[in-house]
């Protein structure tokens, strides 16, 4: 009896993890990247993950309007997110230059009152950071983004 309820309870974590409700939007099919999901008050934040751990996409959710500064000087690339049209930007940290910079992006779209997404992508290459733009262009984001307003995150 003693060796059922201590098994019952070593499972308990593992079922009340697998019942946690997952938000961030479907990968293509034909990727390896896998999300890391984040609930906030107020955000939903999903990073994108390759094999090897490292951390390619970010996205957030937020019901606040992050209020970046994404100058026109900074604009790099037109694209799309959820049906939106966009610009990419390149990231400005003080005029200080960092190894990969080139390849690195974020955008800030607005999907509706109260409701925004911000994008960062991490690549390691300029030819990575294509194939990554190209991918967050298949992302939909609007059942997440209807469960954010509707729980009045």
């Amino acid at each position: 009896m003693k060796i059922a309820l201590v098994l019952s309870l070593l499972l308990l974590p593992t079922t009340a993890l697998a019942q946690q409700p997952f938000y961030c939007p479907n990968l293509p099919a034909n990727t390896e990247l896998q999300w890391e999901q984040r609930l906030g008050d107020g955000f939903i934040t999903c990073k994108a993950v390759d094999p090897d751990g490292r951390q390619v996409l970010n996205l957030m959710l937020t019901s606040r309007d992050p209020d970046i500064a994404l100058g026109r000087p900074l604009r790099a690339e037109e694209g799309r997110f959820s049906g939106k049209e966009l610009y990419w930007y390149r990231l400005d940290l003080g005029g200080r230059a960092f190894p990969d910079m080139e390849s690195r992006r974020i955008t800030v779209v607005k999907l509706g009152k109260d409701h925004y997404a911000q994008v960062w992508i991490n690549a390691a290459s300029i030819q990575e950071l294509g194939t990554l733009q190209a991918l967050a262009q298949q992302l939909d984001v609007n059942d997440a983004s209807a469960t954010l307003l509707s729980a009045g995150r």
